[in-house]
């Protein structure tokens, strides 16, 4: 993809920003143009938040989304408030495992995967958001993995460098999952 525009929503505390950080800094070491804009309301934990990253060959005029190429969507909210802006052809990507309904466009690729169990199933707490950026990046191509890796590198800060081969375990995760569909 020459322009890709993708919006990350969920819940506080799911990581929606910093898996947009982890585009953000693949996007850099791939020697694109690329635009993180962060919103959350002001109860963080637990209160809506959501990420707008593009990521272009092309300098950016604006971070402001409204069509995205990509939505992720880690909570019902988040698909019922983004899910009619997607641009035709896009992806929309669901933690099958938080969202009680599926997306109902029919001009576009849906991806429900059910990160959040997956991740647990796994005994990776909390890298849901990681599970999806694997999926996603094997579905688009916009990144290989080892570009998402380096991402992850520059995103995890050195206080939790610790948690840094968990969370290259759940890119790989998502990235192999495949759907019984």
């Amino acid at each position: 993809m020459e322009n890709c525009k993708i919006i990350l929503a969920g819940f506080g505390g799911q990581g929606i920003l910093f898996a947009g950080k982890v585009l953000a800094y693949a996007g850099l070491t791939t020697d694109k143009n690329v635009s993180w804009l962060p919103s959350y309301g002001p109860e963080m934990r637990g209160g809506t938040c959501n990420c707008s990253v593009v990521i272009s060959e092309k300098p950016i005029g604006a971070p402001v989304i409204a069509k995205p190429d990509v939505l992720i969507a880690m909570n019902r909210p988040s698909l019922d408030k983004f899910e009619n802006a997607v641009a035709a052809g896009g992806y929309i990507v669901v933690d099958s495992s938080l969202i009680d309904r599926k997306a109902e466009r029919t001009d576009v690729h849906v991806i429900e995967i059910p990160a959040t169990q997956m991740a647990l199933d796994a005994s990776l707490d909390k890298l849901a958001n990681m599970v999806i950026m694997g999926r996603i990046m094997k579905e688009t191509g916009l990144f290989d993995m080892d570009a998402l890796k380096e991402g992850l590198k520059k995103s995890v800060p050195a206080s939790k460098a610790a948690l840094l081969d968990k969370n290259i375990q759940a890119l790989e995760l998502g990235f192999h999952y495949e759907s019984a569909v």
